[in-house]
């Protein structure tokens, strides 16, 4: 059944989103390059976490994050990097719609880097080996050929204070991983201590 959408006025055509918000500066326009130069290299470089957003055959989205130190993500060429691992999620779309974008971030920095691109699934052995963490080698890995990478602006990160310890709510305020598992997955047997337990036995083994 199609849910009745809550809206009554809504941006049917770019024509008309275009009058409304406008168009973007030079520097907006011409800040886009097609490969991984020095800057894109180093800000990867020291980058512990990213965002993947992928999308299947019919379009339905997904977004997963991904992190490890500083410099988990291996820059191959100037043209080719590797930022994933085996997250079922996202390969199953990159099967569909090879089409991919990433959102790199550095703790601190309020500008972020993106780069969209083509995504491939590979299981080249000496390629894996170099990714290999606590001796564990991965069965395979995410490779993207970069189309467009820019930076992005502070202004999301000013604006919520991301980086501002004293804007975090305390933790008791906090969302409990638990309790949004036990109710998502109706698993009405589990407290939601023993969940807590799990999860916590479960980030223990991070590789």
């Amino acid at each position: 059944m199609r849910r009745e959408v809550p809206f009554n006025k809504m941006i049917g055509s770019e024509e008309e989103l275009r009058a409304l918000v406008g168009y973007p500066s030079e520097i907006v326009t011409k800040k886009v390059v097609r490969y991984l130069d020095e800057h894109c290299r180093t800000f990867i470089s020291l980058s512990p976490f990213l965002t993947m957003s992928t999308a299947d055959k019919s379009g339905f989205c997904d977004v997963s994050p991904r992190g490890d130190s500083p410099g988990f993500v291996l820059v191959l060429n100037k043209n080719y990097l590797r930022p994933g691992n085996k997250r079922v999620d996202s390969l199953s779309n990159i099967i569909s719609n090879p089409k991919v974008g990433l959102l790199f971030f550095i703790p601190g920095l309020g500008e972020t880097l993106r780069v969209n691109g083509k995504a491939f699934i590979v299981k080249d052995e000496e390629l894996l080996k170099q990714m290999a963490v606590n001796g564990k080698t991965p069965m395979l890995a995410v490779a993207v050929e970069v189309n467009e990478c820019f930076i992005h602006c502070a202004k999301a990160f000013k604006r919520s204070r991301l980086w501002d310890s004293s804007s975090w709510h305390s933790k008791a305020k906090l969302p409990s991983a638990a309790n949004m598992l036990r109710d998502h997955t109706k698993l009405s047997d589990y407290l939601s201590e023993d969940l807590e337990e799990m999860l916590k036995e479960d980030y223990k083994e991070l590789y």
